[in-house]
């Protein structure tokens, strides 16, 4: 049997992957998962099985290591087309699996802006043949473009991105006008980078005044302020509250917005939805004075009082979702003057170890781990059959070992920037195994890029 699972032909190549600690729906269990053709065809819960109790599939030993579904990252910039100096889909992918990232969801603000339908349609085009993970693009939102966003399908496109604050390009929404057509219009979910462009301007200006052009990194965080970030968010939830819109709000930076958003109902039925990024878990404020311009994002990573509360508010369900925001940039680029330093880094494969040592350090248990990093971000975007171990669903697998420690290195980095802000840093977990679509992609450090990923659908 050939069955046809998405843009391409795979063949029916079965896996056996015995001795594993599952991690799915809140438990964690000793079990075995059977993989056909791609799909999960059994999960046999209990100690593992004997060999021969399943002849004609690989026997993949998982050594009493966790097995999790494969991670969903909602938000990543890989740079293609257009800025492919930075990094492009095929190297940020292969850095992604490398992480343990099976699916991810690419934003618009490349080289021309993903503004248009064709546009879209050729991306999609593109990473069928490059994408060693998963993919959705996320159409474009401008102040005119209105007539290109009702057009955007539902059903396989992850979203619609409206830039409430600087970015790139013509992506910067601030006509009122247009933005409440979006809220109102748009046939699918509104992803939003919330910060209100007025008050920034406002902090520009009064350290400028003080410094000139060389202002200091520690003051990113007051330049683009909880004010600015509030006042934003805020903003956004009174739209969607007035439109009915499915809002989704990307990379909450402080504690002050978390009383924005509700735990009170359950994730699947919430209109109003949240993002948390590794970056603003793993740093605050304190690390600009060694690390600079590397951690200069934006949203900006501020005080250690809000890294505390955006934990807190991770395992209180008010924040849904965790990501990356990967946006890697040269090296040369983020060495530079505060205002010359472009914002952002490369996150994707290392956001799993960066929250499994939050994990083994007792700040968050390994089932909410998998909870925000999977389950999540599929139930929150619709997805079709994927983010949890279940018979049926996709076979996208991660196995981890959180007792095996590696330090990171430019050796070891995937990023086509060969740069990373935890360069030096050892992790205690390392990713073994990445199973995408049922095809094993990344086995003890080696890569099988035979098969491509698959374009998400969206049950909506």
């Amino acid at each position: 049997m050939i069955p046809d699972i998405g843009n391409q032909i795979v063949m029916d190549k079965r896996y056996q992957i015995i001795n594993a600690q599952i991690v799915n729906d809140g438990r964690i269990f000793p079990g075995s998962v059977l993989i056909d053709g791609g799909i999960i065809s059994n999960v046999i819960e209990g100690e593992s099985c004997r060999i021969d109790t399943f002849p004609g599939y690989e026997i993949i030993r998982g050594g009493g290591n966790y097995l999790i579904p494969g991670i969903i990252d909602d938000q990543v910039h890989f740079r293609d087309p257009g800025l492919t100096h930075k990094a492009d889909i095929h190297s940020e992918s292969r850095a992604a699996v490398a992480g343990g990232i099976t699916s991810y969801m690419e934003m618009p603000n490349t080289v021309p802006n993903t503004l248009t339908q064709e546009l879209l349609k050729e991306k999609y085009q593109y990473a069928a043949n490059k994408s060693l993970a998963n993919f959705s693009f996320y159409m474009g939102a401008s102040n005119d473009n209105i007539e290109e966003i009702v057009k955007t399908n539902p059903q396989n496109v992850c979203g619609v991105k409206v830039f409430m604050g600087a970015s790139t390009g013509n992506m910067l929404v601030d006509d009122p006008i247009a933005l409440e057509k979006i809220f109102k219009l748009s046939p699918t979910l509104v992803a939003v980078h919330c910060e209100d462009e007025e008050v920034i301007q406002k902090n520009i200006k009064k350290f400028k005044d003080k410094f000139g052009e060389d202002v200091p990194i520690k003051y990113h965080p007051e330049i683009r302020s909880e004010e600015a970030c509030f006042n934003s968010s805020y903003f956004a939830v009174e739209l969607a509250k007035k439109h009915n819109t499915r809002l989704h709000i990307l990379h909450l930076s402080t504690g002050k917005e978390l009383a924005l958003f509700d735990n009170s109902t359950t994730l699947k039925d919430k209109r109003i939805t949240s993002e948390l990024c590794v970056h603003h878990l793993a740093f605050n404020e304190n690390d600009y004075k060694t690390l600079g311009t590397l951690i200069k994002w934006n949203p900006a990573i501020k005080t250690k009082a809000d890294q505390e509360a955006l934990l807190a508010g991770l395992l209180s369900d008010k924040l849904d979702v965790i990501a990356t925001d990967h946006a890697p940039h040269t090296l040369d680029e983020k060495k530079n003057t505060y205002f010359k330093a472009p914002s952002g880094g490369p996150l994707v494969q290392h956001s799993l170890p960066i929250m499994l040592e939050f994990m083994l350090d007792k700040k968050i248990n390994l089932e909410k781990v998998v909870d925000k990093m999977c389950h999540a971000p599929a139930i929150c975007f619709q997805l079709e059959k994927r983010g949890f171990i279940r018979e049926g669903y996709f076979a996208d697998l991660v196995i981890v070992n959180v007792n095996d420690p590696w330090k990171v290195s430019k050796d070891n980095l995937q990023y086509k920037c060969k740069w990373s802000p935890f360069d030096g840093r050892e992790f205690r977990s390392k990713v073994s195994h990445t199973f995408v679509n049922g095809h094993l992609a990344f086995r003890n450090g080696i890569f099988d890029e035979s098969i491509k990923g698959k374009r998400l659908t969206f049950l909506r």
